[in-house]
């Protein structure tokens, strides 16, 4: 197979992880026999510097053409720090969402037996805990009509039906493919958005009937998370909600810089960390590989290369089985292992597999 993919290296840890993803790919493409063709394009706070726009149009071009996206991480203080500022690295990132149609917003949640010590909750609640945070990307409050001056201030969180029964549709798929198990996490008994999604997921449950279907508030689906993570096998709902509950399942592993995701929708798919730029660590080769690795473990499955995808999911697992693991998932006395160095090893392994 031939793979024409687009790197986004992004900001602040972005381009060390990015280096990392881009030479796994080309180690499991060089085992399997598939050809990978790379083409790099600017975004975010490094795009906005050099011309002045976090999604220029000559980056959504390159993204359009190729078959799928890695991409690793925007954002900069220097934005972050200023309320004034028109212009800020995450508008590249709603743009690509936005101009691409990438509505369905896949993350697995899922524990490493050698790690569940390093998880904030007690290992008998954490282990085996394995689920799909699918969260609605391109509507909602974060693209609804918004309105500021100094006294007043709204975001509106308006849905179509159409919007809600694709995204429904692709979580009623996973969750055919996994546990048979979907929740769907709504405001219902407060937002009218809310009931609307609930009446569409109730009108096309019965179309699959092998999966059993449960509602749950946000609030509670919060506390749940943390209570009984293992209830969960595939969890959807709307992108405010998605945002933070996606962000919550993050640390229940132990670490973010473990945890891939996965963008589609209509056009060119996105394969990304979770974990963001983390300025404070740029340059210092500190920042775990592992999620943008993982990320391309996503991106082979996507296109049902499952060996591939399984081989670098073995690599990573044995890396972590090795203690050839970052500072902040290392044991207290292990080898010091930097970005590059954790890279290398999983490419030695895929390698000599």
């Amino acid at each position: 197979m031939d793979f024409k993919i687009a790197v986004l290296a992004g900001d602040g840890i972005g381009p060390e992880i990015s280096v990392q993803g881009v030479n796994v790919m080309s180690a499991v493409c060089e085992k399997f026999g598939h050809k990978v063709n790379y083409e790099y394009a600017i975004c975010g706070a490094d795009a906005i510097d050099k011309v002045g726009d976090p999604f220029p149009e000559e980056t959504y071009q390159v993204c359009k053409n190729a078959d799928a996206i890695l991409f690793a991480a925007v954002g900069d203080p220097k934005f972050d720090n200023d309320p004034t500022a028109k212009v800020r690295p995450e508008q590249g990132l709603l743009a690509m969402r936005k101009k691409l149609g990438l509505f369905a917003n896949i993350r697995p949640v899922q524990t490493f037996k050698c790690l569940i010590h390093k998880s904030p909750l007690r290992a008998e609640l954490v282990e085996n805990a394995d689920f799909l945070c699918i969260r609605e990307l391109t509507g909602g409050m974060y693209f609804g009509e918004k309105y500021q001056d100094n006294d007043k201030a709204y975001d509106t969180n308006m849905y179509t039906r159409p919007e809600i029964e694709r995204i429904l549709k692709v979580s009623f798929e996973y969750a055919m493919k996994r546990g048979k198990h979907l929740t769907v996490v709504d405001k219902a008994n407060v937002l009218a958005s809310s009931r609307l999604w609930r009446q569409i997921a109730q009108e096309m449950a019965p179309s699959y009937p092998e999966v059993t279907t449960d509602y749950m508030f946000v609030d509670n689906a919060a506390m749940r998370m943390i209570q009984e993570p293992t209830f969960f096998d595939v969890m959807v709902t709307e992108n405010t909600f998605g945002d933070i509950l996606t962000d919550e399942g993050s640390v229940i592993s132990g670490s973010m810089g473990l945890l891939p995701s996965a963008s589609t929708g209509e056009s060119t798919p996105v394969f990304e960390p979770i974990h963001g730029s983390w300025p404070q660590a740029k340059g210092l080769n500190i920042a775990n590989p592992l999620a943008q690795i993982l990320s391309v473990a996503m991106l082979f499955e996507h296109f049902n290369c499952i060996a591939e995808g399984a081989l670098i999911r073995k690599a990573v697992d044995a890396s972590l089985d090795a203690n050839v693991r970052t500072p902040e998932i290392q044991v207290e006395g292990g080898a010091k292992y930097g970005t590059k160095e954790v890279g290398e090893w999983v490419v030695d392994y895929i390698q000599n597999a």
